[in-house]
């Protein structure tokens, strides 16, 4: 069992990453098409870029779902812990390394990302082969999705003005 969860788990990290790298471009090659802007990175500002994180990952966890939630107990809650940390680990990394050396430097970006997705699957299925989770958990779990999946439509159509959601050139939402 526990190998049929690593292999749903890697096949993830690598959907995620192409999936992710392609919302970085969706929504201008679209024409700015306003409904794909919910899922899509629309400027350079770090949410956007947790954006592109967070999508990928919770599509991914839909696919999965019918293959794994038989096999697992605490599948959505495995899945919340993943998912809520990929935007997590991009924006503490990010945030540290510009911080330290006072420079962005895409490379270190794109392997910032990869990582927090790496991450984010790890930390799924160390969750997913736990023996027993409390089932209240799952439920947790699902209301974090839904909180954070409407922070990213809300913040992307209706950005607070602060720095986390501004790009380089000052923009805050849909240029």
């Amino acid at each position: 069992m526990v190998k049929v969860i690593l292999k749903w788990e890697l096949i993830g990290f690598f959907a995620i990453s192409i999936l992710g790298a392609l919302l970085h471009f969706t929504f201008e090659l679209s024409g700015n098409w306003m409904p794909l802007a919910a899922i899509s990175a629309v400027n350079e500002s770090v949410w956007e870029h947790l954006k592109i994180g967070f999508w990928p990952a919770l599509i991914y966890a839909i696919v999965e779902y019918p293959y794994l939630r038989k096999r697992v107990n605490n599948f959505m809650f495995a899945k919340s812990m993943g998912i809520f940390a990929i935007p997590l680990f991009i924006a503490m990394l990010f945030y540290t390394y510009s911080g330290i050396f006072e420079v962005e430097i895409l490379i270190v970006d794109i392997l910032i990302f990869i990582a927090a997705v790496a991450i984010g699957q790890y930390i799924g299925y160390r969750f997913m082969i736990k023996e027993i989770t409390p089932r209240a958990l799952n439920v947790v779990g699902l209301v974090l999705i839904i909180t954070l999946a409407v922070m990213f439509v809300l913040y992307t159509y209706w950005p607070p003005h602060l720095p986390i959601f501004q790009d380089p050139t000052g923009i805050y939402g849909i240029p």
